[in-house]
């Protein structure tokens, strides 16, 4: 039930950090001047950096949560580096994803930036490592004490 959970919570998790980390990026994008290395819009770039690290402390509870099925870290692990192996064999066709799925504009420019440039991928080799762990696989061992021990001495 724990993994079944874990992978409906991935499935919407998914969606969350891709078009979060795209709309923090546009936002903080439109609101300094590169040229004149100045910030043009203070209220929009602490809005967006906001947003990036909350975008970053949810991955990070989600890679270091031990509590935490990796069916919720896995599977947007793997639709992040399937958009990205999918963006290198054919990039045309993935840059015009964007424009088919809501909300169109700007985010459609941050969605193919990140993915360009290879962050989303990084992002999913990040999410990709707490599957790797199999102690996240097996039974949560906290709520009795005795079963806990039991299975400390079986997996010495």
């Amino acid at each position: 039930m724990r993994h079944a959970f874990g992978f409906v919570l991935g499935v919407l998790l998914t969606p969350a950090l891709v078009y979060g980390a795209a709309w923090g990026y546009v936002q903080a994008g439109q609101s300094f001047d590169g040229t004149g290395q100045e910030i043009t819009d203070r209220t929009r770039i602490y809005g967006a950096f906001a947003l990036l690290a909350a975008v970053g402390l949810v991955m990070g509870v989600v890679i270091v949560a031990r509590w935490a099925s990796p069916m919720v870290s896995l599977v947007p692990a793997l639709a992040l580096l399937a958009a990205s192996a999918y963006f290198l064999v054919d990039p045309g066709r993935v840059l015009d994803l964007p424009a088919k799925v809501p909300p169109a504009g700007d985010m459609d420019s941050g969605l193919r930036m990140l993915l360009g440039s290879g962050v989303y991928g990084m992002m999913g080799f990040a999410l990709l490592m707490p599957a790797w762990a199999p102690r996240r696989w097996g039974p949560d061992h906290d709520d009795d004490p005795a079963e806990a021990e039991y299975y400390s001495a079986v997996e010495r």
